[in-house]
């Protein structure tokens, strides 16, 4: 997704408290950074943070990291952020923003780390075959995620987009991994405490059905 420069972005995100601009730093370490032992989750690609900030305000007692490679789309997410925290009695403590590529996220999240789970909310499909490897949900990016997943973690798949969806449940089979959950219409699917993101509820008022799988890493590979 393209965003507009946003000139306040860098100094209000050099400001924020939870914003880590050397995360390479943390690897192997971000249950310091937390200064706890709770879980952590990721989230690849996390654009302007409406999931990942609801998720962080809702479960308290996990940790979570969103990654994105924007700094201009990482200040609206932090401001969103802060505008979902407003009614809680707290910071958010348990949310770690960072600007990095996620194609080399192993620089960033090691093994030791642990990861819970993993979400990838409607990221870019890169529809052109030239441009395929780009996509998150690509087996190579698939295969440096296992690295760093808890075992029995799961990751969690959204997208509007057929072609990406249909292709990505073969990347995750590539990769390794069993898919343990699917629906090619996640609204009429019954799925509890799905939180919609602001693309979902673009797409889904334009008719389009929201795909969404889980799906976990083979512990045999």
């Amino acid at each position: 997704m393209r965003i507009r420069k946003k000139k306040w972005a860098a100094p209000e995100l050099r400001e924020c408290p939870y914003y880590i601009a050397e995360p390479e730093r943390y690897r192997g370490r971000w249950r310091e950074y937390f200064t706890n032992d709770r879980p952590i989750e990721l989230e690849v690609g996390c654009g302007k943070c409406t999931f990942i900030g609801e998720k962080a305000r809702r479960n308290p007692d996990i940790n979570y990291i969103a990654v994105d490679i924007k700094d201009d789309m990482l200040g609206v997410g932090r401001r969103n952020i802060e505008r979902l925290f407003e009614t809680e009695d707290r910071r958010p403590d348990n949310l770690a923003l960072v600007r990095f590529n996620v194609d080399q996220l192993d620089k960033v999240i090691a093994p030791e780390d642990g990861i819970a789970n993993l979400y990838i909310n409607f990221c870019n499909p890169w529809p052109r075959l030239k441009h395929q490897k780009r996509r998150l949900t690509h087996p190579r990016k698939l295969r440096m995620y296992r690295a760093f997943l808890a075992p029995g973690a799961v990751i969690c798949f959204k997208t509007d987009d057929d072609p990406l969806f249909e292709d990505s449940l073969a990347y995750f089979t590539e990769a390794g991994y069993t898919i343990r959950y699917i629906t090619r219409d996640l609204h009429k699917s019954g799925i509890e405490g799905n939180i919609v993101t602001e693309h979902e509820k673009m797409f889904s008022d334009e008719g389009i059905p929201i795909k969404y799988l889980e799906a976990t890493a083979n512990t045999a590979d």
